[in-house]
């Protein structure tokens, strides 16, 4: 199985899945990130530092590739669709994904919310796509913090146990504090180890689980040849 994760920024991919990349990849399933911004240029200009880290993260995860696509750091909002879309649509033709995952539709950051219209876009359900299954993932920092009005709030319908990798995504979480401002915060931040787990066995405790990410299902599309080899974690 090939699975895409989209992030508008490095360090976003292993909050929201990182326990589920790592899972995946331990079980012998081919992962890519792909991260649509910078993630730096609206503080500071330490570019290549914000990509060693996020490549090291990867390594720690499994991740078989990072694709960065350099577009300007929460600026996403600012520019033509098409162009956030492109990125994300090049790793579908190359990776050919059965899943894709992407950041909330109705984070607080607003390059989270083109993200999430960009990959909707980028994995529409044409005749040749290998997409079959679209998610959205939870980003500490971001999805919490969405307004609470209907619609808005993100509500899990899936969960992947990561029991098993949630020491894994603590550790890849750790190469972002070498980051030139620091990624990682101090508890009670949502972005701090303790808030991580605790989100983690939070969401365990919903699914039976020891630990647990949760997904918002966004599409899931079915055929004979593939669910008799499963499309599950």
């Amino acid at each position: 199985m090939r699975v895409l994760t989209v992030a508008a920024h490095p360090d976003d991919e292993t909050l929201g899945a990182g326990g589920t990349m790592a899972r995946l990849a331990s079980h012998g399933h081919e992962v890519w990130v792909c991260i649509l911004t910078d993630g730096v240029t609206a503080r500071h200009d330490k570019v290549d530092l914000q990509q060693d880290c996020a490549r090291a993260a990867a390594d720690v995860l499994g991740v078989n590739k990072v694709v960065f696509a350099g577009l300007p750091d929460q600026r996403l909002d600012a520019m033509a669709l098409l162009d956030v879309i492109a990125p994300i649509e090049q790793c579908v033709v190359d990776l050919r994904p059965q899943i894709v995952l992407a950041p909330f539709m109705e984070d607080a950051n607003q390059d989270h919310r083109v993200a999430f219209r960009a990959t909707v876009v980028a994995t529409r359900p044409t005749e040749h796509t290998s997409v079959r299954r679209v998610m959205c993932y939870e980003t500490a920092s971001s999805t919490e913090w969405a307004p609470p009005f209907p619609g808005t709030v993100f509500s899990p319908n899936v969960y992947v146990d990561i029991a098993e990798t949630l020491d894994r995504k603590l550790d890849a979480m750790r190469a972002y504090e070498k980051t030139y401002s620091g990624e990682m915060q101090p508890f009670p931040h949502p972005r701090s180890y303790e808030a991580l787990e605790a989100y983690a066995r939070r969401h365990g405790a919903a699914s039976g689980l020891r630990a647990a990410e949760p997904f918002q299902l966004v599409r899931q599309v079915l055929v004979e040849r593939e669910d008799s080899r499963g499309l599950g974690f």
